[in-house]
């Protein structure tokens, strides 16, 4: 049996590359997609829950799924040098598949505004790293603008082999399911994700692959919410880094994305998102960073409302691992904090008879 080695060779025949294209890899993709068990029966509700679980990608992003394909196209092309704007999870992919392709990766991030283990995830893989006094719309422009006078390829989601690498959660989702879901609600930032999802249903479905296509259901932080407000935004604020994003990049493609699918965007607060993160962890093991929440807070609160119709089957994305932002997850826990006792057999026996 084949070892199974990344996502484009998964899906060569739907990717553009070459027989003799060098693929940069860590094998990306093929991540879980799991059944929710007990939040269903926390709001009563008759409907069948999946989270695509894409912290579980090398470097604990969905990024990976765009940036294997990115890169390996920069190197195709006899680029040395790549280069993003980020708020986290790019610079970590980046820096992470130029190493592996042997080039070089330079990051702008805005100073103070990335979770610690994407910074330290970037600082170990050996990045250039670009701190500004700004933020990430404000490191995209200067990205665009500096890749006019310099040798690098930007790998941010303008780049088109991005997204081709990223619809193949889209491939994925429908090879377990069987079919595409009936909702598919996922965080929107700089919109590439819904933009990529979106493309790959939608080549399923003409292929006969998939006989249906989900409606698209976007979600945004209520400090950094462009497409809730009709409008880009300037200094977007959310306990949520990764969709802390005001000016997205793919803001014609997701809007397409939502209306051809009959789909919706809305916004939350960091409230509503920290809890969802929370809900998840406490009672599915399921641990996501803030931004990926996003998904399953809008989910729940369209199954309570109605919009999302009981007896359907709803795909929620979680973008990022948990682990990315330890801060942000350990500040919530103040009410489980570890508890320092006497090593010995009385106080442990004590310990735990006392929480039983």
């Amino acid at each position: 049996m084949a070892r199974y080695t990344g996502l484009i060779n998964r899906y060569r025949n739907r990717l553009p590359i070459s027989t003799e294209t060098r693929i940069i890899s860590l094998n990306e993709g093929n991540t879980p997609l799991i059944k929710l068990e007990n939040i269903p029966k926390l709001i009563d509700k008759d409907v069948e829950i999946y989270v695509k679980y894409e912290g579980l990608n090398p470097t604990g992003s969905f990024k990976d799924r765009g940036m294997t394909m990115a890169v390996t196209k920069a190197v195709e092309e006899g680029s040395e040098a790549i280069i993003c704007a980020s708020t986290g999870n790019t610079s970590a992919s980046a820096a992470a598949y130029a190493v592996r392709a042997g080039i070089r990766a330079f990051v702008l991030i805005p100073d103070g505004k990335i979770a610690l283990g994407k910074l330290a995830q970037t600082l170990m893989y050996g990045a250039e790293i670009i701190q500004i006094n700004g933020n990430f719309d404000q490191g995209m422009s200067l990205v665009k603008e500096v890749a006019k006078h310099a040798p690098v390829t930007i790998v941010n989601s303008i780049n088109p082999f991005r997204i081709e690498g990223q619809k193949t959660a889209a491939f994925e989702i429908v090879d377990d399911l069987g079919d595409a879901p009936d909702y598919h609600c996922l965080p929107v930032g700089n919109a590439g994700n819904i933009t990529a999802y979106w493309k790959g249903y939608t080549e399923y479905a003409v292929d006969k692959v998939a006989t249906k296509l989900p409606v698209m259901c976007g979600y945004q932080a209520a400090g950094a919410s462009p497409f809730v407000n009709g409008a880009m935004m300037d200094n977007p604020e959310t306990v949520a880094t990764a969709i802390r994003i005001g000016r997205p990049q793919s803001w014609d493609f997701a809007w397409n994305a939502q209306k051809e699918s009959g789909g919706w965007f809305d916004k939350f607060t960091d409230e509503q998102i920290l809890a969802a993160q929370k809900m998840l962890s406490y009672h599915e093991g399921i641990f996501c960073e803030p931004a990926s929440a996003t998904s399953l807070a809008g989910a729940l609160h369209d199954i309570n409302n109605g919009k999302i119709k009981e007896g359907s089957k709803i795909v929620c994305t979680l973008t990022g691992n948990g682990l990315k932002d330890p801060d942000t997850a350990i500040s919530q826990c103040k009410d489980t904090h570890p508890v320092t006792i006497e090593a010995n057999l009385d106080a442990v026996k004590k310990a735990i008879l006392d929480n039983m």
